[in-house]
């Protein structure tokens, strides 16, 4: 019960609170109390629904997730038996370089894709900028690592005997792939795929670049109404729509999860692992997928940055971005250098990973259970669709929230919109889904006799979770604290609302740097990036390290 009361308490105050706060102020006249239902006006539904900007926008939302998601796992499952599966020399840093594009500031990422296929860039040529093509790319850019890394990190605990039986049996290796293999691979497919979707449906910066007003998504048409327009109410109604649409997605997910699941025989993570073959067909099409993406639509745009980063505007070659990075600069609007910037996403990215691994790691815990009667099972499946609400809801409306309702936090005078907690506990808000959806696929994966064995010997509840339950979920820890990590440093839309001048994280002062005027502040933007870059994948090999995958990585 404990278990259950912390989350959904922290939930309830950190996200449902303010977010409930926003939305019902969108439908309320000026000056009315908001929660006074008399007041209540609800002709913004009726207005916005019948603008056909509106069903645009739901549209294009819909086709941008559901294209990205289907070809992040398309390509993600070949990187993911290959970096998980297999061994080679530098398999650790392969994987921690592939996580580096997850985090990297939507805005960055998208001026880094559009610097590519603009006119006069290296892919100008093919006519894709400003193109549907050209943000689903992106999208997969970014979303390549959720697949890779959460299908990856459960297919290398997957006892491989099933496989080799079937093998032995006479199936080819893609039989073997599409009847075994597969089949255990759902659940943690169907994760992927719902965070996917969850991440493309709510893309922002990326979509606002590249897109602009031909390509809008919900995400950013809530922005748009609430910064530049005012509108909540408009906002307000948008945003009950990207719930709804989440609800659905969730629930879907849910289904198609569960109705795979099953106790799995799991084995050390290196039992499965071998050697990649080239002679091997399924090894030589996979490490071709595998190698095309990691060079071409993950490496390739993240070279251009580093190039571009050590280029003024007419081309030339120096190093004037990076020393830039030591000082404000008169023209940069900025009151705190990068490295002070970077020194602040460091310690509120720890603050945030520990919250969202404490609190996920409860949610993962309690919802991994199997009663017995299905109003427990129906009650755990409706917890786990509220635990996902997070990353579904924009995280501007999230960021507008917390400026609402933390002036006087459930009566107490303290204002906590003047202190420094509220960035990292926003950050860890977006962060839980993502360490819930790493560690549950694993915990799923326990046969519950065991813990019913362990019991019946006289273990107590503690101690059962220490024994049977703790050794796996501790081998996703590791890929829990770095994913937790990772997207702290790279959130950019709640931070945006609550920080402050003097305490900008990194992604903010790189988003106010692009936005002024002027080469030398758009070159500092793009060391800054960098500099955030090799922060992510250091952060990233290092959760390999606390994995415990030391052998044959480097």
């Amino acid at each position: 019960m404990a278990a259950a009361a912390v989350p959904l308490g922290f939930l309830a105050l950190f996200f449902v609170w303010p977010v409930a706060s926003l939305v019902v102020r969108g439908f309320v006249p000026d000056g009315a109390h908001a929660w006074n239902p008399a007041a209540w006006d609800f002709s913004g539904f009726s207005e916005v629904l019948a603008r056909s900007r509106t069903w645009r926008i739901v549209g294009l939302t819909i086709a941008q997730a559901t294209v990205g998601t289907l070809l992040s796992v398309l390509l993600g499952l070949p990187g993911a038996y290959v970096l998980y599966r297999c061994r080679f020399p530098l398999r650790g840093l392969v994987r921690g370089l592939v996580t580096v594009p997850f985090v990297l500031p939507t805005v960055v990422v998208g001026v880094a894709f559009r610097s590519l296929l603009a006119e006069g860039g290296p892919l100008g040529g093919l006519g894709l900028d400003g193109t549907f093509a050209a943000i689903v790319a992106a999208l997969v850019f970014f979303n390549y690592a959720v697949v890779v890394r959460t299908v990856g990190g459960f297919w290398a605990q997957l006892d491989p005997r099933a496989e080799e039986a079937a093998a032995a049996l006479g199936a080819s290796p893609w039989r073997v792939l599409r009847t075994v293999t597969l089949p255990a691979l759902a659940p943690a497919i169907a994760s992927a795929a719902s965070l996917v979707f969850l991440f493309c449906a709510t893309a922002f910066g990326t979509v606002l670049i590249l897109g602009g007003n031909r390509f809008g998504t919900i995400e950013t048409e809530i922005y748009l109404r609430t910064t530049q327009f005012l509108d909540l109410r408009s906002a307000a109604v948008l945003s009950v729509l990207q719930l709804v649409l989440v609800a659905v997605v969730l629930w879907v997910s849910s289904r198609a999860r569960t109705s795979r699941e099953r106790a799995l025989a799991l084995a050390a993570p290196r039992r499965g692992e071998r050697t990649v073959r080239l002679t091997r067909p399924a090894d030589l099409a996979a490490t071709v997928v595998t190698g095309l993406v990691v060079v071409g639509l993950l490496g390739w745009p993240m070279a251009h940055l580093l190039v571009r980063s050590l280029q003024t505007a007419g081309g030339a070659w120096t190093w004037q971005n990076y020393v830039n990075l030591g000082a404000p600069g008169p023209r940069s609007g900025l009151t705190v250098t990068v490295w002070e910037a970077a020194a602040t996403s460091l310690r509120t990215a720890l603050v945030a990973a520990a919250l969202a691994v404490l609190v996920g790691g409860m949610i993962a815990f309690v919802v991994s259970r199997r009663p017995r009667s299905g109003s427990g099972r129906h009650a755990l499946r409706v917890l786990d669709a509220v635990f996902m609400l997070p990353l579904g809801v924009s995280a501007v409306t999230v960021g507008f929230g917390f400026l609402i309702t933390m002036d006087r936090p459930l009566g107490l005078d303290l204002d906590l919109r003047t202190s420094g907690l509220l960035v990292p506990v926003a950050q860890a808000v977006v962060a839980i889904p993502i360490v819930v959806r790493t560690v549950l696929p694993v915990l799923r994966a326990v046969d519950p006799r065991m813990r019913e064995a362990a019991a019946a010997l006289g273990g107590s509840p503690w101690r059962v979770l220490r024994t049977v339950d703790g050794p796996l979920m501790a081998r996703a820890l590791g890929l829990a604290v770095g994913f937790a990590f990772a997207v702290s440093l790279g959130e950019f839309g709640a931070t945006s609302f609550l920080a402050r001048p003097d305490t900008a994280t990194l992604p903010v002062v790189v988003f106010r740097l692009i936005g002024r005027p002027g080469a030398e502040n758009y070159g500092t933007a793009l060391a800054a990036a960098v500099v955030l870059a090799v922060l992510t994948a250091s952060v990233m090999l290092m959760a390999e390290r606390l994995r415990g995958d030391r052998h044959g990585d480097v």
